[in-house]
Parts: C-alpha cells; sequence; structure tokens
C-alpha cells in the first residue's frame, strides 16, 4: 500500500497564555487557522517489521524521536496492527521550529493517512484524541479549519471560518525555543491580551478587517531576543498593505493577512530581499 497526501502549517491568529495548570502546562486559549503552505508525505506499507523515516533533512531525526514516526507507532497500537514495515518520507516545506506547526501537521497528517490506507474507520475524534497524546498541536492539526483551542490545544470549539483571504508569512534569520519562552511566561505580569472574543464576533460578521486588527500574540511580549527583526518584518507587512501582521505560535515566524493579492505579492517580494524562509500562502478551511 502507497498513499501521499498534503500535510498544512497552521498559523495563530491570536494566542493568549491564561493560567499556569497543576500538572505543570499551561492553559492557553488561541485561535488557530489553516493555511495552505504544506510538507508533501508519503508512506509505503508493506509486508515486515519497523518504522522508517526520511526527511531529506539532516538536523531533522530519522528515528522513533520523529514526531511522525511516534504517530505512525501510535496508530499501530490503537488499532492493533502488526506485521508491517512503514516507510514514511517527508518532503520539508514548512520551516521547522518556526510556530506554523511543522512536526505536528506531520503527525497528524500520518494518523489520518494510515488509518485511510488500512480502512480502520477511527473518525476525526478518535484520531484527535490518539493525538493529543502525541503533541499539544496535533489535535488542531487533525480538524483543521477556523478554531479556539483551550488548554494544552485540547479543547477545540469550531469558529465561523475566516473569510478566505492571502497571508504572508515570513520566518526571521533566528529560532525560538518552546520550553524556554514557556519558562519565561508569568501569568499575573501579562499586561496586554488579545481581544479574542472580539476576533470571534468579528469572524461572525465575516470583517476581516475586524479579525485582523484584533490579532495578538503574547508570545511576542516575552520573546528574549530578535524583537526587532520582528517588528521590521511586521512593518514591511503593514507598509505594503497588510490588515494586520503578528507572530504565530511561540515564534518566530511573522504573518500578514491581506484582502488584496496584489500588496500581498509586493509584500513577499520586498521580503523575499531579505529573508529566505518566506510565503505567499492562502487560508485553507478544512482539509
Amino acid at each position: 500500500m502507497k498513499r501521499t497526501d498534503l500535510a498544512y502549517a497552521k498559523i495563530n491568529i491570536s494566542l493568549d497564555i491564561v493560567s499556569k495548570m497543576p500538572d505543570g502546562y499551561h492553559d492557553l486559549k488561541t485561535i488557530m487557522q489553516t493555511v495552505s503552505l504544506n510538507d508533501e508525505i508519503t508512506i509505503k506499507c508493506t509486508p515486515g517489521e519497523g518504522i522508517s523515516i526520511d526527511s531529506g533533512k539532516p538536523y531533522l531525526p530519522s528515528d522513533m524521536r520523529n514526531i511522525a514516526a511516534k504517530a505512525a507507532q501510535a496508530f499501530f497500537e490503537l488499532a492493533r496492527i502488526k506485521r508491517y514495515h512503514t516507510d514514511i518520507k517527508i518532503k520539508k516545506n514548512i520551516p521547522v521550529c518556526a510556530g506554523l506547526g511543522g512536526g505536528s501537521t506531520d503527525a497528524a497528517c500520518v494518523l489520518r493517512m494510515l488509518d485511510k490506507m488500512f480502512k480502520t474507520k477511527l473518525g476525526r475524534e478518535k484520531l484527535m484524541i490518539l493525538g493529543n497524546t502525541i503533541g499539544s498541536d496535533v489535535p488542531f492539526s487533525i480538524a483543521g479549519g477556523t478554531k479556539l483551542a483551550q488548554g494544552r490545544g485540547e479543547r477545540m470549539t469550531a469558529l465561523t471560518p475566516i473569510p478566505h483571504c492571502n497571508i504572508v508569512i515570513c520566518k526571521p534569520s533566528f529560532t525560538c525555543s518552546t520550553p524556554e519562552l514557556f519558562g519565561l511566561v508569568d501569568c499575573i505580569k501579562i499586561r496586554a491580551r488579545p481581544d479574542t472574543n472580539g476576533i470571534i464576533k468579528s469572524l461572525e460578521a465575516s470583517d476581516l478587517g475586524g479579525v485582523a486588527r484584533r490579532m495578538y500574540n503574547v508570545f511576542e511580549d516575552i520573546i528574549p531576543r530578535g524583537k526587532p527583526e520582528i517588528e521590521e518584518i511586521k512593518n514591511v507587512l503593514l507598509d505594503n498593505g497588510a490588515l494586520g501582521a503578528v507572530m504565530t505560535g511561540s515564534g518566530p515566524s511573522v504573518f500578514g493577512i491581506f484582502d488584496d493579492i496584489n500588496c500581498a505579492e509586493n509584500a513577499y517580494e520586498k521580503l523575499k530581499e531579505n529573508y529566505k524562509d518566506c510565503f505567499l500562502t492562502e487560508t485553507v478551511m478544512q482539509k
């Protein structure tokens, strides 16, 4: 059996950290959106044993430390399927350590693909529960679309889909450590927070400008380095017609929302002059 599918990136339209939970994790409140930037995944299952993985990137693990391999193993254990060697090849287009959910969406795609290949019919809800044991963003990556995610990301509410728009994403030259950033969080000292309810109302009214004006990510005030670069990218996006611009996830990638493709293309070309990881993409409602 062989199958190829696409694993789509995500952006955080807003991201708030509500509190620190007793288990040490942080209670998040974030609106997430699927975009068309993607990795391409091919899975081949043949009689045998074991899981092999190749992402074409020497800095990514090619063993069971890879989250996509963990997803395959978790699926086979849940479905009680044995005697298959699984070869996973990933064509990486989503930059790593970028706040775009590149690893999580690969894991989610593997779960969906294997469910179809083996006709196990686990369904989205069971796959999301399984995905939550693999990584915090995996459940959203399985669901896709426009969602409010809370807790570690496992509690999701479907929102009115964002009006279709173009998105320009740019990753600065540095990377961010998510555990390091969470270690710097002091929920009591967070003063500026996103207007999550206002964004939800703007979505219900199909008011793209209202969504864009209210976007905010509390990590932008916590990130210990690279702030000038993030601000520079935001300024380029806004100066070229973005309705709003904000950092996604724990960073450092920044995205801008555009209602005019020509403005989006201009911003993309301008950023490409100085940044290698720059993408002109668009919203995806459902995978």
